[in-house]
C-alpha cells in the first residue's frame, strides 16, 4: 500500500511540474506577443510621425517590404530610398492595428502576423514575419494589402483591368 501511495504522490508531483512547465510556456509566448504587438505599434507611429531614423530601425538589414501596387516590392535600402521623400515631406502613412494575429515558429525565434488596419485607404490588412535579432523582435517581411470587400470586387477589378493588363503582358513575357 505505501509503494502504491508513493507512485501516485509521484505521478501527481509530475504532473503538476508538468502543468506549471506548459503555463510558463504560455505566459513567455504571452510576453512575446505583446512584445510584438508594442514593435508593432510603435513602427506604426514612427511612421506617422514621419520619423524616418525610428521607423526604418524596425527592419531587420535583410528585410523586404511589399505594397499595394502589383510593382511595390523592395529591399530595406530601396524602400528607404523610395521613402525619404515622404518622410521628408511629412507625408508619411498613418495606420492603427485593429485587430492582429501573432502565430511563433516551434523554436520561438520567429512569428508571423496578420493585422487589420485603419487607415487612410480605409481597412488595410499587414502582415509579415519578425524575427528576434539580439534580443529585439525586428521586421524581416512586411505586405501591405488594400482590402477589397466581395461585394464590390468586380468593380474593382473592372476599374484596375487596363492598368494591370499591361502589366501581365509584361509579367508574362519574362
Amino acid at each position: 500500500m505505501k509503494k502504491i501511495s508513493i507512485i501516485c504522490t509521484l505521478v501527481l508531483v509530475m504532473m503538476g511540474c508538468t502543468g506549471i512547465f506548459a503555463q510558463s510556456k504560455g505566459t513567455q509566448s504571452e510576453k512575446e506577443k505583446t512584445a510584438i504587438g508594442t514593435m508593432l505599434d510603435g513602427f506604426n507611429t514612427a511612421a506617422a510621425k514621419a520619423d524616418f531614423d525610428t521607423y526604418f530601425n524596425y527592419f531587420a538589414d535583410e528585410s523586404t517590404f511589399i505594397g499595394t501596387d502589383a510593382t511595390e516590392i523592395w529591399d530595406k535600402k530601396a524602400f528607404m530610398v523610395w521613402a525619404k521623400p515622404y518622410f521628408d515631406k511629412k507625408k508619411t502613412w498613418n495606420f492603427k492595428a485593429l485587430k492582429r494575429n501573432i502565430y511563433f515558429s516551434k523554436d520561438g525565434k520567429m512569428a508571423w502576423f496578420d493585422e487589420l488596419l485603419d487607415t487612410q485607404m480605409k481597412i488595410c490588412r499587414g502582415s509579415g514575419v519578425v524575427e528576434k535579432i539580439n534580443g529585439t523582435w525586428k521586421v524581416k517581411q512586411y505586405v501591405l494589402s488594400v482590402t477589397v470587400p466581395n461585394d464590390v470586387v468586380d468593380k474593382v477589378v473592372s476599374e484596375k483591368a487596363a492598368i494591370e493588363d499591361v502589366l501581365l503582358q509584361e509579367l508574362k513575357k519574362q
